[in-house]
């Protein structure tokens, strides 16, 4: 559903919530070892995050990742989904077609559609702060 980097994405800004959460940056290097990304792909996705505002980071002995507590409350999946794939998850035709509407529909339209909005409503009504307390709960894992 997500590309790979999404994926990382979303999990690394999950584990960057829970180490805030605790007053603590991460480095890249732990970063990738927790969400079990190669750290150069790792290093591109948190740049990304960064420009997208949804992370910070901050050089320096005592430097890292991390996220801001306001950010963790009104930020989304939806958010980071955005900011790695865009936003064709939403828009874009079921089968790939190139044109696809209400009016003229491809066969899986309207099923699909009512997928995309579903899938839109978990992802915009699912904060940051949300998924890394069911991290720091037991209730949700990152890595098995």
């Amino acid at each position: 559903m997500f590309s790979k980097a999404c994926e990382y994405a979303i999990r690394a800004t999950v584990h960057l919530a829970r180490k805030s959460m605790e007053g603590q940056r991460a480095s890249m290097i732990d970063i990738a070892n927790e969400i079990d990304s190669p750290v150069a792909f790792t290093s591109k996705i948190l740049q990304q995050l960064v420009k997208a505002n949804i992370i910070y980071s901050t050089r320096g002995q005592k430097g890292g990742f991390g996220i801001d507590a306001p950010g963790m409350m009104t930020r989304t999946i939806a958010d980071i989904v955005s900011a790695i794939d865009g936003t064709a998850i939403f828009e874009n035709c079921g089968l790939g077609l190139k044109e696809c509407s209400g009016i003229q529909p491809c066969p899986v339209h309207v099923e699909f559609a009512k997928i995309r909005e579903d899938l839109r409503n978990v992802l915009e009504n699912t904060t940051i702060a949300s998924m890394a307390a069911n991290l720091n709960d037991g209730l949700t894992y990152l890595k098995r």
